[in-house]
């Protein structure tokens, strides 16, 4: 089965031939988990302010949001990227910021809505890594999912399988939907926050994307 839960973070693997739209959104949601998952390093803030602004309309909440991820790359140092992202999400204790599903849904974690998930990803054949660190309901966990749902094999993972539209949706409205915005606003207001607010609102603006085409996708199948 395919390891789920530990994205690779060397460098991003973006998915070759595909469709256009479908190479873009598994390229976005390897961008979010990556971003999720641990700090930025030098290599990835550098590959990120040299990167191009979007050819998006005009009032585009994802070109805008982009271009301020961008931008706050270009002006932030690898260590201070990594004491950010320890503030945020590392802790003895209680972290800042638990960006799990079990955690915003059924307000503890470990909880009913992550042995869903688990029994779901099966179906899908996936699994968690043995080396993962973190829970399959982490935030960066189930964006890898949709990239692997979406790419299949050519993300990079013997195995995988391309799934339909109607099957990642079916899995973004119960794993993502109900959440995900709770989430990144805690990111977003956490007075930690400098280069992961901008994290938070790049995240959210893709995402809230996706949330609307599958609206969509499943309207035009009613009509």
């Amino acid at each position: 089965m395919d390891p789920l839960g530990s994205p690779r973070i060397t460098e991003l693997s973006f998915v070759p031939s595909l469709p256009q739209e479908d190479q873009a959104r598994a390229d976005f949601y390897a961008l979010s988990a990556r971003l999720l998952l641990a700090p930025p390093d030098a290599a990835l803030l550098q590959a990120l302010a040299g990167a191009d602004s979007l050819d998006a309309q005009a009032d585009n909440p994802l070109d805008s949001a982009w271009e301020q991820l961008i931008a706050a790359a270009a002006a932030m140092d690898p260590e201070a990227a990594k004491e950010e992202f320890d503030s945020l999400f590392i802790s003895i204790g209680n972290p800042k910021i638990n960006p799990y599903g079990s955690f915003y849904i059924a307000g503890f974690l470990n909880e009913k809505p992550l042995a869903k998930l688990r029994g779901e990803l099966a179906d899908l054949g996936l699994a968690r890594s043995a080396d993962a660190g973190e829970m399959e309901d982490h935030l960066a966990a189930l964006c890898e999912a949709m990239r692997l749902m979406i790419a299949g094999e050519q993300a990079g993972m013997p195995g995988a399988t391309r799934q339909s539209l109607a099957r990642q949706k079916a899995f973004f409205d119960v794993h993502l939907k109900p959440w995900y915005r709770r989430c990144l606003d805690d990111i977003r207001l956490a007075t930690e926050a400098n280069f992961y607010r901008r994290v938070a609102d790049f995240v959210q603006a893709f995402l809230d994307i996706e949330a609307e085409a599958f609206e969509m996708e499943e309207n035009a199948c009613i009509n």
